[in-house]
């Protein structure tokens, strides 16, 4: 696991330049690709491994990276936007017959998710397309699941997460056998303290959804304040509780001895200036770490949602019937170019 973690400063400059064109986004816990990563394989996660360690939370994704180019007869991005792009990926090979009447079967599982009224309505199309976004969180979830839920009993308890993530230890003996016993102690209490806030009901037991937010805690209001406080002690160096400009620079990007700075690093830098710290002072606080890292969000799936309706609408009754839906199918799926076969064959209540 060494390795993983060296490469942290290199995926940060990565992530920097990204940042530069605005499409940063929270990255999945590494404790759960370390627990991924360690299947079947003993040992201690790495000083820099767990939760706390994980890029910056920038922004959420955007449901495709695809230009919106409707226009030109481009709808790549109403594929991914509707699909999701791993499902959008599978409609690619599809033939049109086929890719049609996938459709309809999404068309149906719609309306019954919604009223069941036999139309599609506003809600029930955003509802649709964000459950395709939120697809590989509840992927990524469901992979762990059993690491994490060792009695079976369809719960994971605190200690069932501390003993898979760092090894089972007696009371008073945690890490007695490794060097750098109270980096690893530091760690545990973090990962501890994020899964008390997940754990919304205090019974020390996280459901699937509470474990969903201990991993993903970017995508839940009541973890705002957690993702926050982690950011802030991750970069205040000098503990004074604000991330100062050297702080927030020294994240992202090492100089080597003589090295001029890189142009993308000056971008940062007004970045810092012009944008983070909203209060002109020279420095963020938790506000603007808050601001910064989970910036009020424009709400996608709807704006997606009143695009497709808008353009499929065909008799302007704000509500799309099957008929409406497949007549413009290829904006939704196309052929040769979409996906949901992925899904369809799951035996999942969700669809």
């Amino acid at each position: 696991m060494g390795h993983l973690y060296g490469e942290r400063r290199a995926e940060r400059v990565g992530e920097a330049k990204l940042d530069c064109l605005g499409l940063m986004m929270w990255r999945p816990s590494l404790l759960l690709l370390l627990l991924l990563l360690r299947s079947g394989v003993q040992g201690k996660p790495s000083p820099d491994a767990g939760p706390h360690s994980q890029g910056r939370v920038h922004q959420a994704a955007p449901l495709s990276e695809a230009p919106h180019d409707d226009a030109h007869g481009n709808f790549q991005y109403d594929h991914e936007a509707f699909l999701g792009r791993e499902v959008a990926k599978e409609f690619d090979q599809l033939s049109p017959e086929e890719s049609r009447a996938r459709l309809g079967r999404i068309v149906d599982r719609m309306d019954r998710a919604g009223d069941g009224d036999g139309w599609v309505s506003l809600a029930e199309l955003r509802a649709w397309i964000a459950h395709t976004q939120q697809r590989h969180i509840r992927d990524s979830v469901s992979a762990a699941w059993n690491t994490y839920d060792t009695d079976r009993d369809g719960r994971v308890g605190w200690e069932e997460l501390r003993n898979a993530t760092y090894g089972h230890y007696e009371p008073g003996e945690e890490f007695h056998d490794v060097e750098d016993a109270e980096t690893y102690k530091k760690m545990m209490a973090r990962d501890e303290r994020r899964f008390r806030v997940a754990d919304q009901d205090g019974d020390s037991m996280a459901t699937r959804e509470e474990l969903t937010a201990f991993l993903h805690p970017e995508e839940f209001p009541h973890m705002r304040d957690i993702v926050i406080a982690e950011t802030l002690e991750d970069l205040d160096k000098n503990k004074d509780g604000y991330v100062q400009v050297e702080e927030y620079i020294a994240d992202l990007y090492s100089a080597e001895p003589g090295e001029e700075e890189p142009a993308w690093v000056r971008t940062e830098r007004e970045q810092f200036r012009d944008f983070r710290d909203l209060n002109k002072d020279g420095r963020l606080d938790g506000s603007e770490v808050g601001h910064w890292v989970l910036p009020p969000a424009q709400d996608q799936p709807l704006v997606e949602a009143n695009h497709l309706l808008h353009e499929s609408d065909t008799d302007k009754d704000g509500r799309l019937s099957k008929a409406e839906i497949l007549s413009n199918w290829n904006m939704f799926v196309g052929s040769q170019a979409t996906n949901y076969g992925e899904d369809l064959t799951r035996h999942h209540d969700e669809l």
